[in-house]
């Protein structure tokens, strides 16, 4: 790769620098082969493969480059997921996905703010990327076809407890406003048609008719739900493949259930490689970031810079490992430093011990250490009998 100084700027011999600015309707493209250079800016409509093959055509011979010049290309981590990145992988670009959250912007409280200008920022950014400023912004990790589906068994299932929560809320919301509370179950339609009011009368007519609605709906996601969790016990079961084998290890550990145990391994453990404990930490928020400025120092939290739905359910773990496993170190050195304190203090301390257990776990996964101090037992009992689908 050589540099080429013209009147124009400096280029890189032989390479097209491409930067998406991705929308639902249409697509803003920024072209330009190096520094000092003012880049080709196209719009085209979303999502079409054939135009964006013209494009690129069309700005290799703007740029007197030969056919096949290599491309380099990014763009935002976002709605369109990494199909657009795996289509120009397999075209040849090398691309790369780019974390909107580590990209840097104007401090002012008032910035100018377009497509237009966004891409080209995206541009400039991606040629000091390859120029070798590797930390000028964060690069997403991509997950394989098979790992990228793999999720969408949990988090499906997550998505439909979230859901059956909002119509439980709902329907109690509903009868609070008039002055009433009942357990939402199988037997709520029957409890409504004898509900009274504070004055003795019955539920009003819309109203109900709304309420047994919402209770309709409530039972399709139960039954959904059910028959999730029931296809889950059944892999756990039976499945030979080597992410089960990883659910099963983690569910030898008191404290862990199918629920965390799934995410850990389907999120996190299955597809990423880690070469260190920081990785591990950093890859779901849970790092420390501290301010030292001149006379000011203090700490400003963790990150949060990762996966939330990881960051979520290893605080709720922490909190089952404290008590499920009182004579572990972790839960010893828990209690050493941040049980004296009081309520905020443990609330610290707890994301602190999160952070220690998913490295612990990792090293068990990995290295097949057990948390020193931890008690184990047999993973049938958490998972039980498998019952048939609905």
């Amino acid at each position: 790769m050589t540099a080429t100084h013209t009147s124009n700027g400096t280029t890189t011999a032989g390479i097209l620098y491409v930067a998406f600015e991705l929308g639902w309707t249409k697509w803003k493209l920024a072209f330009t082969t190096g520094h000092g250079q003012s880049p080709r800016i196209r719009s085209m409509p979303a999502r079409d493969l054939p135009r964006l093959q013209q494009e690129l055509v069309k700005a290799k011979k703007r740029f007197g480059l030969p056919d096949d010049a290599p491309v380099r290309s990014c763009y935002e981590a976002g709605r369109d997921g990494f199909w657009l990145h795996r289509h120009l992988h397999a075209s040849g670009s090398e691309n790369a996905i780019v974390d909107s959250a580590s990209i840097e912007v104007n401090r002012r409280q008032r910035r100018a703010k377009s497509d237009r200008l966004d891409v080209a920022k995206l541009l400039t950014m991606l040629l000091r990327y390859h120029s070798g400023e590797k930390k000028v912004w964060s690069v997403v990790r991509v997950p394989s076809v098979v790992d990228e589906d793999g999720r969408q068994f949990h988090r499906e299932l997550e998505a439909l407890k979230d859901e059956r929560t909002q119509y439980v809320n709902r329907i109690k919301g509903l009868l609070a406003s008039q002055g009433l509370d009942a357990e939402v179950d199988q037997k709520f339609p029957q409890w409504l048609t004898e509900a009274r009011l504070w004055d003795g009368s019955t539920v009003p007519a819309e109203l109900q008719r709304r309420l047994v609605r919402e209770h309709e709906r409530w039972q399709l996601v139960s039954r959904q739900i059910s028959a999730l969790e029931s296809t889950r016990r059944q892999r756990l079961n039976a499945d030979e493949t080597p992410q089960v084998e990883q659910v099963r290890s983690l569910l030898e550990l008191r404290g862990l259930g199918l629920n965390g145990a799934w995410l850990l391994v389907y999120e996190l453990f299955a597809w990423r490689e880690f070469d260190k404990r920081k990785q591990v930490g950093a890859s779901v928020g849970l790092t420390p970031t501290p301010y030292h400025s001149g006379e000011s120092e203090h700490e400003q939290g963790i990150s949060k810079a990762g996966n939330r739905r990881m960051r979520r359910m290893l605080v709720e773990l922490a909190w089952c490992w404290r008590r499920w496993q009182p004579d572990s170190a972790l839960t010893l050195w828990f209690e050493r430093r941040f049980g004296p304190g009081n309520r905020r203090s443990r609330k610290i301390g707890i994301v602190a011990l999160a952070r220690k257990l998913l490295i612990a776990l990792w090293k068990y996964l990995e290295q097949g250490e057990v948390p020193a101090g931890a008690k184990c037992g047999p993973w049938q009992a958490k998972v039980g009998r498998s019952a048939p689908a609905a």
